[in-house]
């Protein structure tokens, strides 16, 4: 009855539009009230002790490293260069768009900077070039999902946080089913392209055009090389690569670049401020709801009901991928993931599948949401920059969710393609 009333209240909350930290530590509060002698005070100290993490300090870093990025100029250099090594081609410039998403989520490590980056350039674009508009937008908004799955990514920070899984792990297997998600929705392009008689640029770049393309685009490309290859080879962690990654951020957009100017940094440091504060908000609330879960031994109950449906671990599987694509519709992933980690963790591991791969699993599924109503914040921003409404765009996102799905269900059943660098 407890888990009944305790997510019952938070979806409620969810439906009346509360801001979802609020939700998760109203629903959490009325639950203590109402069920338990556990001292309120459990809230506040769960919630402190929650954000009390040196590896959580690399999430807001990574937001300033993206947001000076893109204030920097390198997500332009970035665009520059693929577009002119693949931009002629059928469908080249929605290609262009995935592989700079997938390039920008190796500096990054969030979704939503990667599709307003990447967005304000290439929606345009591809418009100009004959691209449905809605579509282009919906592509954007796809291929935004792989800014958390290939590394450095903030839901991999939060999962590794939360299981005690190793952050470096879950960035070197992260990095496989980026490129997968990336290749099917480069797939999909060419395809609808063929199809719709979609085109990039008329000319075909020579090499000597190529060559002073990616020499402009040298340091924007050396970024990525840099955080991971330092994570890969231990020469810094994770939350250290954060703030170097910054600071080469900076570096790059003031001193090479020339583009990041006082007013672009102050913009920077305060959107980079308000997400964070947002985000810490969430992880804090969510620790206390996880917590009151653990001590009323929620996960175990939810756990035996799970494996009670079926001994079946395909379709164990596959209901869990099926349960978590729901929840990426109406709660964002990093409350997602501090919530539903205790829970099904036990039950995956329990059919012999590993930390790591459940983890990426759990982050593709919900990072699928961001591209799904009603929640679907890349939807959000990708509307927000191409003026198109959520309705035209999500008929044509229909079939890149697909495309992800596809890779998802490859993920999840094949453990290879997360552990074969481990």
């Amino acid at each position: 009855m407890e888990a009944v009333t305790l997510f019952g209240i938070f979806f409620v909350l969810l439906f009346l539009s509360v801001p979802i930290g609020y939700a998760i530590g109203i629903s959490t509060l009325l639950s203590l009230m109402i069920y338990s002698d556990i001292p309120l005070l459990m809230i506040s100290q769960n919630s402190i002790a929650g954000v009390d993490s040196f590896p959580l300090l690399a999430i807001p870093f990574f937001m300033l490293a993206g947001n000076l990025m893109s204030s920097g100029g390198i997500a332009k250099r970035l665009v520059n260069f693929f577009e002119s090594c693949i931009g002629h081609k059928t469908g080249g410039l929605g290609m262009v768009t995935v592989v700079v998403c997938m390039f920008f989520a190796a500096i990054s490590g969030s979704a939503v900077a990667t599709v307003s980056a990447v967005g304000a350039f290439m929606i345009p674009e591809m418009v100009n070039h004959g691209y449905n508009k809605s579509f282009s937008t919906a592509l954007t908004a796809a291929a935004g999902t792989i800014g958390v799955i290939i590394p450095p990514s903030i839901p991999f920070v939060i999962y590794g946080v939360v299981s005690g899984t190793s952050i470096t792990d879950m960035f070197t297997a992260g990095f496989l089913p980026g490129i997968m998600m990336g290749a099917a929705l480069m797939l999909m392009t060419y395809i609808v392209s063929k199809k719709n008689g979609y085109r990039g640029k008329k000319v075909k770049s020579t090499w000597n055009e190529r060559w002073v393309a990616f020499k402009d685009a040298f340091w924007a490309i050396l970024s990525p090389v840099i955080i991971l290859g330092g994570i890969y080879s231990g020469f810094f962690t994770p939350t250290e690569a954060a703030v170097i990654s910054v600071v080469y951020s900076f570096i790059v957009g003031v001193f090479v670049y020339k583009e990041l100017d006082l007013k672009g940094s102050y913009k920077s440091f305060k959107d980079a401020i308000v997400v964070n504060g947002a985000t810490t908000f969430m992880v804090g609330l969510s620790t206390a709801f996880a917590a009151y879960l653990t001590m009323e031994q929620i996960p175990a109950m939810i756990a035996n009901a799970i494996i009670g449906i079926t001994d079946n671990g395909i379709i164990i599987l596959l209901l869990i991928n099926l349960f978590l694509l729901l929840v990426g519709m109406f709660i964002d992933n990093i409350p997602a993931t501090i919530i539903l980690s205790p829970i099904l963790l036990p039950v995956v591991t329990s059919l012999g599948m590993s930390p790591v791969t459940f983890g990426i699993m759990l982050t593709m599924n919900l990072a699928i949401g961001f591209c799904t109503p009603p929640y679907g914040i890349n939807l959000f921003v990708a509307s927000a920059i191409s003026k198109i409404s959520m309705e035209d765009i999500s008929k044509q996102i229909i079939r890149m969710i697909g495309a992800l799905i596809l890779v998802l269900l490859v993920v999840t059943f094949v453990p290879f393609f997360t552990t074969m660098f481990l």
